[in-house]
């Protein structure tokens, strides 16, 4: 009952989910001068630049004080995942689909974000385009010929999936028990391998899947033991989640030799980011959270007044929210992805 209890403490309180200049040592970049490298981008909001609608958090301050200086709708106080890889491949940052319609056409040509917070491969307790919705939009870009069969070839497309279909898994289902979160999960990585093809078969030839981040490491985890240490139990999920993940892609590269897939290891990452942040003391511990229990990172009352609290430095912090990492924190996590990163892309 207790482990029982300690995962759905942490899935129900899920939520939404250029070069960077990072404050840290200057990040490499590839160049890119004739414009071949585009990166398109689907997932929920550890890769959401700003798809998400105006009432979601990712819009209020103090989101985005880092970078730009003022909410932009990344679920950080600055740059994310999606930011750190176009960086790393010497392209800007692919422009939010639902941007797409105020820009001009040259604007969208270094690929285009889909990624929705508070999205999954299937439909989630939050309102946002699921994963197959998403690739959905890409499609008709790609039908409309928007990108060209050879800009596709050269494309690469990142895949996020930090774990709200397990939030809406806990919230709609009576039976919580490990063999039904496990069943659940196979049909997770089902859905995600259907997406992974789906937009191979669209003409990307080069596609990056994240596999889950250490769940029980997680500031909504870690509260109950005052942000002291993870919830090994909860870390078990995503371990098997990962597992799956990597036959399903051990097999589709056998099966498709015209396409590489690869996993982004954000477990192992994580893992690495809490002994390099500049945060010593207590890495697990959120800056941003809310003044008690029926509030968050940007939660106001009716008057407008901010209902949270910020930390003296988030640069100095592994975590923005109970969920979502600093830019502090991401750009540890991509300082140990590069090497995957690396071999992946070049």
């Amino acid at each position: 009952m207790e482990k029982q209890t300690n995962i759905l403490f942490l899935f129900l309180l899920f939520i939404n989910v250029i070069p960077i200049s990072t404050g840290h040592e200057q990040v490499q970049e590839t160049s890119d001068p004739h414009g071949s490298l585009k990166l398109f981008v689907f997932g929920d909001s550890y890769a959401d630049t700003g798809n998400q609608k105006k009432s979601a958090l990712s819009w209020n301050k103090p989101y985005g004080t880092t970078f730009p200086g003022k909410p932009a709708g990344r679920f950080s106080d600055g740059h994310i995942l999606t930011d750190y890889i176009a960086s790393f491949m010497g392209i800007e940052t692919p422009l939010a689909y639902v941007l797409r319609k105020y820009k001009t056409h040259s604007d969208l040509r270094r690929g285009m974000n889909f990624a929705y917070g508070g999205s999954g491969v299937f439909n989630t307790v939050y309102q946002a385009p699921n994963m197959s919705t998403q690739i959905d939009f890409f499609q008709q870009l790609v039908e409309n010929n928007f990108y060209t069969k050879s800009e596709l070839r050269s494309s690469i497309a990142l895949v996020s999936l930090a774990g709200n279909d397990y939030t809406t898994f806990i919230v709609r289902n009576a039976d919580k028990s490990k063999e039904a979160t496990n069943a659940f999960t196979r049909s997770i990585i089902e859905q995600l391998t259907k997406n992974l093809k789906r937009i191979a078969g669209l003409g990307v030839r080069k596609i990056m899947v994240t596999g889950s981040q250490p769940l029980g490491c997680l500031p909504v985890s870690t509260a109950i033991s005052g942000f002291k240490s993870c919830n090994e139990t909860n870390n078990e999920y995503a371990i098997f989640h990962n597992l799956l993940l990597r036959e399903e892609v051990y097999k589709m590269n056998i099966e498709r030799r015209r396409v590489v897939f690869g996993i982004l290891d954000l477990y192992d990452a994580f893992m690495s980011a809490f002994k390099s942040v500049s945060h010593p003391e207590n890495p697990l511990k959120p800056c941003c959270v809310g003044v008690n229990g029926n509030n968050s990172c940007g939660s106001v009352d009716e008057k407008g007044e901010a209902m949270y609290v910020v930390c003296n430095d988030p640069k100095s912090s592994m975590f923005w929210d109970t969920y979502h990492p600093t830019q502090n924190g991401w750009h540890s996590v991509y300082m140990a992805l590069q090497p995957q990163l690396h071999k992946l892309i070049f």
